[in-house]
């Protein structure tokens, strides 16, 4: 009789609890459940990583990132050098044999898997990333952790629904979990991690999917503060703002950071075309790329220590006001460029950690041109410092919400709450201006995946021409004849292809469908395999942004 358990157990699971876990999500008690262990496995996958990083940059440099800069300038010169090259020859191995392209994946992709792959991503090429990420970060490589981990979380959910073959609003529920608890564990910022799941990956703030995210993103707080206790990230000295008087230096500083995120971003994309033509002219293979790149980096750090690792020595000493008002604007432009050396080089790491120092350095440098002009009514340069870290940060992320929540938990200081909004406010207005609305959808539109103008746009690369077209057997499949002159005429669409690229052929069009066909290497017609007709299309669109709103709205 115990020999049938096992076999009546899996019956009830597949009759009784998957299908109503599909029909119900978030109102299922497995759902609730789910989101527990995911948070947790996000949780402790993001402790594990700032763990491996801080213990590995000890065995090579000596410390880990909160006094890598010190360590490093003590340090034999060939060693600053060798080291970051070693490390872009292993990362170059790893992507060029685990990914396709040989690039690292990032919170980029994560957005790119909630919007039009239902809530998944990558698995084999996600964990390659961020092993090569962590041998990054761990070697000198100029960049920051929160982005790696995460994609790790989205890795871990990824893997979690392809399980329990989730449809598309579970799967995205079950990645802002995981990512919720990612952030959460990286900053000890519960708060910012719900916000930030919400606001940078799913990309709205569906009322359904709030207490699951809050649950994983709680839980992943809890575990960083198991291993780093209740801590903030930094300690600053007590400030007062003159309201009345000081308030537009903020705004003027606000601009001023969202100029410099602007510079950033832009920077980082160009040395990449720069490093994808030089690669293409002189032939270097791609896994050689991030070592020439270890190379460049390591060759700058034996005269700026500062640049290597995360950076959050830098930034505490911009956040205390302990560097000069030259020596911020020096630090700010190498950082620049460090980071778009180690990102053009695919070495791996993320954009905002990176951003965080930068920001803290342009706001030192501001508040000591502030002061010096009105010392009677400044505050202290770590008030302008802690907004201008928050400025270039929000601007980079895109996420004037969550990172300013991510700053207040760093930094446990929320009393200078109007100074640091005003600054966020106009610097993700000012970029806005010159970027898709944040780094990472940015880095889409460039690979053609154009996510920044909203599901209306984006929606259309979700449905492919191939499941809505009426096949050759359909009563109503369309005049074989007439396909034949529209094929002549070049007026049909491929089975590949989605409805992005078919509904535009309808206009000014006569007809009211269009040949669905195969092609060959070449691009030369095969065979007629049906029709797509106007209606279907538009029907199906319909129906998606229907489903979108309801989900959005739940």
């Amino acid at each position: 009789m115990s020999g049938n358990r096992p076999q009546r157990v899996s019956r009830l699971w597949n009759r009784e609890g998957m299908p109503s876990f599909r029909k119900d999500g978030v109102n299922s008690l497995m759902f609730w459940g789910l989101a527990l262990v995911i948070g947790c496995a996000a949780g402790w996958a993001t402790l594990g990583f700032r763990v491996g990083i801080s213990a590995l940059q000890t065995w090579i440099y000596g410390e880990s990132d909160v006094q890598l800069a010190s360590a490093a300038s003590q340090l034999p010169w060939f060693w600053v050098l060798v080291v970051p090259v070693i490390g872009g020859l292993i990362v170059g191995i790893i992507l060029q044999r685990y990914t396709p392209d040989g690039r690292v994946r990032t919170v980029a992709h994560a957005i790119e898997g909630a919007a039009l792959n239902n809530g998944k991503v990558e698995g084999k090429a996600g964990l390659a990333s961020a092993v090569a990420s962590f041998i990054t970060l761990s070697t000198g490589g100029s960049s920051g952790r929160e982005g790696p981990v995460v994609h790790l979380a989205a890795v871990i959910s990824s893997k979690v629904s392809r399980l329990i073959k989730a449809n598309g609003i579970t799967a995205r529920d079950l990645l802002g979990c995981a990512v919720a608890s990612a952030v959460a564990a990286s900053f000890n910022a519960p708060i910012a991690g719900t916000i930030f799941a919400m606001e940078v990956v799913l990309r709205h703030y569906a009322v359904h999917s709030f207490g699951p995210i809050v649950l994983a993103s709680v839980c992943g707080a809890l575990i960083s503060r198991f291993g780093f206790g209740d801590i903030t990230e930094f300690t600053l000295p007590s400030h007062e703002l003159e309201f009345y008087v000081e308030l537009p230096a903020f705004v003027l500083l606000g601009i001023v950071c969202g100029i410099v995120a602007v510079i950033m971003m832009k920077s980082i994309f160009l040395a990449e075309d720069w490093g994808d033509e030089w690669q293409q002219r002189f032939k270097i293979p791609g896994w050689l790329r991030p070592a020439i790149a270890g190379l460049v980096l390591g060759s700058m750090a034996i005269w700026v220590p500062n640049i290597i690792g995360v950076g959050y020595e830098t930034t505490f000493l911009a956040l205390t006001g302990q560097i000069t008002f030259w020596g911020a604007v020096g630090l700010a432009v190498v950082k620049v460029a460090a980071v778009a050396v180690t990102m053009a080089g695919r070495m791996g790491g993320g954009a905002f950690s990176p951003a965080l120092m930068l920001g803290a350095l342009t706001g030192l440098a501001f508040g000591w041109v502030a002061t010096a002009i009105f010392p009677t009514v400044s505050g202290t340069l770590s008030l302008y410092a802690l907004a201008g870290m928050g400025a270039v940060g929000a601007a980079v992320l895109g996420a004037p919400i969550s990172t300013t929540l991510i700053v207040f938990e760093m930094t446990g200081d929320w009393q200078m709450g109007l100074a640091v909004m005003l600054a966020v406010a106009l610097s993700t207005t000012v970029a806005g201006r010159f970027v898709a609305r944040s780094f990472f959808l940015e880095q889409l539109e460039r690979r053609g995946v154009r996510l920044a103008a909203g599901p209306q746009a984006y929606l259309l690369a979700t449905l492919p021409v191939s499941k809505l077209m009426r096949g050759l057997d359909h009563p109503r499949m369309g005049s074989r004849e007439l396909c034949d002159t529209l094929i002549k005429e070049g007026a049909y669409v491929m089975e590949t292809s989605s409805l992005e690229a078919a509904l535009p052929l309808f206009d000014g069009a006569t007809h009211q469908f269009l040949p669905v066909v195969s092609t060959n290497d070449s691009g030369e017609v095969e065979e007629l395999l049906g029709t797509l007709f106007q209606v279907d299309a538009l029907r199906a669109y319909s129906e998606a942004m229907a489903e979108t709103v309801r989900e959005h709205h739940a």
